[in-house]
């Protein structure tokens, strides 16, 4: 993707400074051969001079290279990244993105981002509680992305996870004005820029503090098997699914006790669980019969199967029985059930 070779035109840029100045870009950067980087601190202990000092230092070697005829022989190259970051992202990119994208070489990879600090084409943004680090070509384009971000995020609730054609469109609407209709791939990379908006592995989109997006345990991959899946499952089922879609083991009995604890799952036959999103309520065949009996009035025994039915995954003869407690309910003399007084 590119056409130069980063460590060589880092090898040369380096050469214009002083030795002192030249070391601390290449241990601030892991320029090395081991690519290990080096805090301010680190660098400062072994010159024995503060971290303030070494960051000034470091300033002076950017800036010195920067007016460099070296820099300036190398121009084109600035000029090829500018054009990538206009390619890859439209003007504006996360680093980590930008970075995955050009190589997944992470020594190859310190080489590229010091060419990128080093570099006057374009700017960087940094890293806050809303963004990840990015670089930009136009201000313009940084503003308008960053404020479309905002507005998405604001318009997503709590643990809600719709999909990508969703919330591409929902962003999409945010950016008519800069966004074309065949632009999908730069709104993808625009959307990684958040902080707040993310994708779980199932690829459906939502607030990045939800354990539907961020998925931590057991509970949280149950609960993407069965809103995958659309219908109640076996908790079986459910250890499974957790196996085949994430390649994470789940043991059937933690599986299972998982689903009993966590109040997005209700119990609605022998092992079936559903998802309480789905209109489901807790509690026995019962506590069904009662609420809907408070909820319609007296009503037959067909109707009440017919309701029972579609909350829970039980047999007609199991409604029967329940039907049959004189403590909770009562037969009326044409043949419909109420509550007992």
């Amino acid at each position: 993707m590119i056409s130069f070779k980063p460590k060589q035109i880092t090898k040369a840029l380096l050469g214009v400074l002083p030795e002192r100045a030249n070391d601390v870009l290449t241990k601030r950067y892991g320029l090395g051969p081991s690519g290990e980087t080096s805090t301010l601190e680190a660098i400062g202990q072994s010159y024995g001079i503060t971290r303030e000092r070494v960051r000034q230092i470091e300033n002076y070697g950017i800036q010195s290279i920067q007016r460099s005829e070296e820099y300036k022989k190398h121009y084109d190259l600035f000029l090829e990244m500018q054009n990538l970051i206009d390619k890859l992202g439209g003007g504006f990119i996360a680093e980590n993105v930008l970075l995955d994208e050009l190589t997944n070489d992470p020594i190859t990879r310190n080489h590229l981002y010091f060419l990128l600090v080093v570099g006057d084409p374009f700017y960087r943004g940094k890293e806050n509680s809303e963004y990840m680090h990015r670089w930009f070509t136009e201000r313009k384009v940084a503003d308008s992305v960053e404020k479309a971000l905002k507005n998405v995020y604001s318009t997503l609730k709590r643990d809600e996870l719709i999909s990508e054609q969703e919330i591409l469109n929902r962003f999409k609407a945010e950016l008519a004005d800069l966004v074309k209709q065949d632009d999908e791939e730069v709104l993808r990379r625009w959307l990684l820029v958040s902080k707040q908006i993310g994708r779980n592995p199932l690829g459906d989109w939502g607030l990045v503090d939800s354990p539907n997006v961020r998925v931590k345990g057991i509970r949280d991959y149950a609960y993407l098997a069965v809103k995958r899946h659309g219908s109640p499952m076996h908790f079986r089922e459910v250890a499974e699914s957790i196996d085949n879609l994430f390649n994470h083991k789940a043991h059937v009995a933690t599986t299972h006790n998982e689903l009993i604890k966590d109040k997005r799952f209700v119990l609605v036959g022998r092992g079936l669980y559903a998802l309480t999103e789905w209109g489901y309520t807790a509690g026995v065949v019962k506590d069904v019969l009662r609420e809907i009996l408070a909820q319609e009035g007296p009503l037959s025994r067909e109707e009440l199967i017919d309701k029972v039915r579609k909350e829970r995954y039980v047999k007609d003869n199991t409604i029967v029985v329940n039907l049959q407690d004189t403590n909770l309910f009562r037969r009326l003399s044409n043949g419909t059930y109420t509550l007992a007084e």
